[in-house]
C-alpha cells in the first residue's frame, strides 16, 4: 500500500473510531466476505467498523427519562430504611465523604465519626436526591440494593484492623454484572427479570466486606445494540446525563453510569466492563479514573457479554489509589474463565509503594498528531516536571480490519452461552436473534433508535475458522502498533488521549488506565491516558498516581456540591 493512502487510512481511524464523533446516520456497516480475511487489508470500510460503537456527540434525545421503571419503584424499599437518615444528617456528613478516597474514609470511621451504615446512607439519600425526576437529574443508576443498609450494620459489628481497604465501602456495579438480590439487565427490557447468582468478581468483593450499593446504568447492551444512539442510553435505565454539562457533553460509554455515578459521589467507587473504550470512555468523559486491566486478569463470569475474546471488568474511581484497591480486592483465577489466569500475588499487592513510585527517567512515547491538544501537552510537561522522558514519536500505520465482524462473531455464541450458564433460568430467550424479536413486539420502549447491530450479529455467517484469523490479525497488528514503537525508542509506556488508542489497546490485550488531565474551554472533561504492555497494571497505577498528586487536574461537577 501507498505511503499517502495508509496515511489516510490512519486519518479515518482516528477520526471515526476513537474520538468523539458526529453521528453519521447515513454511512452503513461494513461488510466483507465470510469466506476470507485478508491480513493486509486496511480499506476504510473496514476501519470504519469501530465507528459503531465509539463516543457520539449527541445533543438531541429520542428518551430522557425511563419508560421502564420509575424514582418511586426503586425507593420502595429503601425509604423506611431511610427514615431516620435526614437533610441535617446529609449536612453533617457531606465535608467528610464527598471526593474523599478510600484510606480517607477508612480513617474517618476508624476516628469514629461515621459509621458504615451512615456512610451507606449518605450515598442511597444522595442517589434518591440527584438521581432522577429532578432539575439536576442523571439517570445513572437503575436500581438499588435492598440489603446495602443491613449489610452496612454487619459490618459495623464486624470490623477488624486486618480488613481489606475495600472492607465497608459502597460500590456500584455496571448492571451488565450479576449480583444476588438486583436484576441485571445489561439495560435491556428481555433482562428485567434476570435475577442470578453473584458474579465471580462480585464474590471477591463481599469476601472482602464490600457492600453492593446498587446498579449502574449504562449503554444498553454494552453499546453493542443500537449503532445509531447516545452513549448512555438503555430502555431500562432511560438516558444517562454528563454532570459536567447535561445534555451538552458526551457521557461516553459503555460504562456510562459507572462514570457519572462515581464522578458525582454516588459510591465510593464503581466497577465497569470494556471491550474497547467502554472503560477509558466514560471516565475520562466524566472525570474519573478508569483502568482497562489486562484480558485474563479479572474474572469474566457472570457478565453478559460482547466478546469473549475482548471483554474485561475493571475500576472506575476518581483517585488512582481507590483504583488501585478495587484492582486489587478484584483480581484472581476463575477456572470458569478461559482466558484466566494464577497470579501467585497477595493481597495488598497493588497498592503496596503506591504513593512511593518515580517517573524519573521513565521514556513515554507521544504521539506526534495529538501534539494540537492544548490539554495533552500541558500533561506532559507536568510529566517532564516529574522526572520524565517524553518522545515524540509517529505512529505504525496499522489498521483493525474485521474488528466489528469479530464482535459479531464472538457475541453469537458467548450471549448463549452466559443465558445458559448465568442468567435466570425462567428466562425462555437464549440468543441475538431471540432478543431481536423480542425487542420487536413493543419496538417503542425496548429500541427506539432501532437495533442495527443486533441485526448485523444475526446476519453474519462468519465460522469459528474465519473468527480465529480475524483474532490473530487483529492481536499482531496491536502488539506491533505499541511494540514496534517501544522497542525503537526504548520506551516503558505510551501516552494518549481518553479512548483515542482503545481499539489498539483491545485487541493487543494490554492495560491501559485514563486520569483526569482537565477541562476545555467549554469545561469538558478529557483524560491522560497512560498504555503499558501485558501486566503493566501495577506500573500503569504508579505512574498515574504520579502524574494525578502533581497536576491535581480533577474538579468535582459543580451543581452536585
Amino acid at each position: 500500500m501507498k505511503k499517502s493512502t495508509m496515511r489516510i487510512t490512519i486519518l479515518f481511524l482516528f477520526l471515526f473510531a476513537f474520538t468523539s464523533c458526529k453521528n453519521d446516520k447515513n454511512s452503513d456497516q461494513s461488510k466483507t466476505e465470510a469466506s476470507q480475511v485478508n491480513d493486509n487489508s486496511e480499506s476504510k470500510e473496514e476501519d470504519l467498523d469501530l465507528k459503531a460503537i465509539s463516543t457520539k456527540d449527541f445533543t438531541e434525545f429520542k428518551v430522557l427519562d425511563s419508560k421502564i421503571i420509575t424514582k418511586k419503584e426503586i425507593w420502595e424499599s429503601i425509604n423506611p430504611q431511610l427514615e431516620d437518615f435526614s437533610e441535617e444528617n446529609y449536612d453533617r456528613l457531606k465535608p467528610l465523604i464527598l471526593e474523599q478516597d478510600i484510606p480517607s474514609l477508612q480513617k474517618h470511621i476508624y476516628e469514629g465519626k461515621f459509621n458504615y451504615e451512615e456512610l451507606t446512607k449518605f450515598y442511597l439519600y444522595r442517589i434518591r436526591k440527584y438521581n432522577r425526576e429532578n432539575p439536576l437529574s442523571l439517570n445513572s443508576v437503575i436500581s438499588v440494593n435492598p440489603k446495602a443498609i443491613e449489610k452496612a450494620k454487619q459490618l459495623d459489628n464486624e470490623k477488624s484492623l486486618k480488613a481489606h481497604p475495600i472492607y465497608g465501602m459502597p460500590i456500584l456495579l455496571k448492571d451488565n454484572i450479576n449480583a444476588s438480590g438486583m436484576a441485571t439487565t445489561a439495560g435491556a427490557v428481555a433482562l428485567q427479570d434476570n435475577l442470578t447468582e453473584d458474579a465471580f468478581i462480585v464474590e471477591k468483593l463481599k469476601d472482602k466486606g464490600a457492600i453492593i450499593l446498587g446498579k449502574a446504568n449504562l449503554s444498553e447492551w454494552a453499546y453493542f445494540f443500537c449503532g445509531d444512539c447516545p452513549s448512555g442510553y438503555s430502555a431500562i435505565g432511560g438516558q444517562t446525563l454528563n454532570p459536567y454539562g447535561r445534555r451538552i457533553f458526551d457521557t461516553g460509554g459503555s460504562s456510562s453510569g459507572s462514570g457519572v455515578s462515581v464522578s458525582v459521589n454516588f459510591a465510593a467507587v464503581t466497577l465497569g466492563s470494556e471491550t474497547s473504550g467502554s472503560i477509558l470512555s466514560p471516565a475520562s468523559q466524566n472525570s474519573a479514573v478508569g483502568l482497562k486491566p489486562t484480558i485474563g486478569l479479572v474474572s469474566r463470569s457472570g457478565i453478559v457479554p460482547i466478546s469473549s475474546t475482548l471483554d474485561t471488568a475493571g475500576p472506575i474511581t476518581r483517585t488512582v489509589i481507590d483504583n488501585a484497591i478495587v484492582l486489587d480486592a478484584i483480581f484472581g483465577e476463575d477456572k470458569a474463565d478461559g482466558k484466566s489466569f494464577m497470579m501467585m500475588w497477595e493481597p495488598g499487592f497493588y497498592t503496596k509503594n503506591l504513593t512511593e513510585g518515580s517517573i524519573e527517567g521513565k521514556r513515554f512515547g507521544a504521539p506526534k498528531r495529538l501534539m494540537e491538544d492544548t490539554l495533552f501537552v500541558n500533561a506532559l510537561e507536568v510529566l517532564k516536571a516529574q522526572g520524565a522522558e517524553i518522545v515524540e514519536i509517529e505512529e505504525e500505520e496499522l489498521g483493525l480490519p474485521n474488528f466489528l465482524r469479530l464482535l459479531n462473531l464472538d457475541m453469537k455464541k458467548d450471549l448463549p452461552a452466559y443465558m445458559e450458564n448465568y442468567a435466570n433460568t425462567d428466562i425462555e430467550l437464549r440468543t441475538v436473534a431471540d432478543m431481536m424479536a423480542f425487542n420487536l413486539k413493543d419496538s417503542a420502549n425496548t429500541m427506539p433508535y432501532g437495533q442495527k447491530l443486533f441485526k448485523g450479529i444475526v446476519e453474519d455467517e462468519g465460522d469459528a475458522i474465519f473468527l480465529e484469523k480475524i483474532i490473530d490479525t487483529l492481536q499482531t497488528n496491536g502488539k506491533q502498533y505499541f511494540d514496534v514503537p517501544m522497542e525503537e525508542h526504548n520506551l516503558d509506556g505510551f501516552l494518549s488521549i481518553n479512548n483515542y488508542h482503545a481499539g489498539f489497546a483491545a485487541v493487543a490485550e494490554y492495560p491501559a488506565i485514563t486520569v483526569p488531565m482537565g477541562y476545555t474551554e467549554e469545561g469538558k472533561p478529557k483524560g491522560l491516558t497512560f498504555i503499558g504492555k501485558r501486566l503493566q497494571e501495577k506500573l500503569l497505577l504508579e505512574w498515574a498516581y504520579i502524574y494525578e498528586q502533581a497536576s491535581k487536574a480533577r474538579k468535582a461537577p459543580e451543581n452536585y456540591n
